[in-house]
C-alpha cells in the first residue's frame, strides 16, 4: 500500500473540496441558486472523501502492505527449561523483542485485510499486522492445565483499521475480504525460523543458524 499516494489524494480532494466551496460562496453572493448548489454538493463530496482517505491513512499506520510472499519476522527460538524456551523476533522495520513462552511450540497470528479491486486505484492493497505471540502445547491436556504465555505484537495507536471495520458499517463497500491467520512450528531446540506472510495466510520455513 502507498501510504504517500492516499494522503496526497487526500490533499488534493482537500484542496479541491475548498476550491469548490470559494466558488460556492462566489455563487451564492451573485445568488446565481444553481451554481451555488452544485459548488456546495461537490464541496462537501470532496471534503467528505477527503475525510475518509485521511481517516484510512490514520487507521493504517503501522500495517504493511502485502502484495506477494513477504518477510513478516524472523524469529530465534532457544530452550530454558522443559517446556519452556526464549523467542528473539526481529520485524523488517527494526524492531526486535524477546518473550518468554512456555509449551512445545511457538505460534504467532496475524490479521489481514483485503481491499475490493476499485479500492486499489486510491493505493489501498491488502495489508496484515501480526497481533500475538504465544507458546502452544502439542496436547489439549497441556493447553488445559499447564501455564498460559501469550504476548501482543500490535502497537497502540489512536485509530485501528479493523476496530473501525468492525464498528462502522459503511466501510464495508471497500473491504474483500478480512480474517485471521496463524501458524505454529516446534521450538524444542535452538533454531531460526522466518516468519512469512502471503495473500493465504502465515506460514514459517527454517533457516540455519548462524555460526
Amino acid at each position: 500500500m502507498r501510504l504517500d499516494g492516499l494522503i496526497f489524494t487526500s490533499m488534493g480532494l482537500g484542496v479541491l473540496g475548498l476550491l469548490f466551496l470559494l466558488a460556492g460562496i462566489g455563487a451564492g453572493r451573485r445568488r446565481r441558486i444553481l451554481r451555488l448548489s452544485i459548488h456546495s454538493f461537490l464541496a462537501l463530496a470532496c471534503l467528505a472523501s477527503s475525510a475518509l482517505l485521511f481517516t484510512l491513512h490514520l487507521s493504517m499506520q503501522g500495517y504493511r502492505a502485502l502484495t506477494r510472499e513477504d518477510l513478516a519476522a524472523t524469529i530465534y527460538t532457544e530452550p530454558i527449561g522443559p517446556l519452556q524456551f526464549r523467542v528473539t523476533i526481529h520485524q523488517p522495520d527494526g524492531q526486535t523483542d524477546s518473550y518468554s513462552l512456555a509449551g512445545d511450540e511457538v505460534y504467532v497470528d496475524a490479521h489481514i485485510l483485503k481491499w475490493k479491486p476499485w479500492a486499489n486505484l486510491l493505493g489501498l492493497h491488502t495489508v496484515y499486522e501480526l497481533d500475538r505471540i504465544a507458546g502452544r502445547y502439542h496436547l489439549i491436556e497441556d493447553e488445559r492445565g499447564k501455564p498460559r504465555t501469550i504476548y501482543p505484537l500490535t502497537t497502540d495507536r489512536v485509530l485501528d483499521l479493523f476496530t473501525l471495520r468492525r464498528r462502522y458499517a459503511w466501510l464495508a463497500p471497500l473491504v474483500d475480504a478480512e480474517y485471521g491467520s496463524a501458524a505454529f512450528f516446534p521450538a524444542r531446540n535452538r533454531l531460526a525460523i522466518e516468519l512469512r506472510v502471503s495473500a493465504t495466510g502465515l506460514l514459517f520455513r527454517p533457516l540455519n543458524m548462524p555460526s
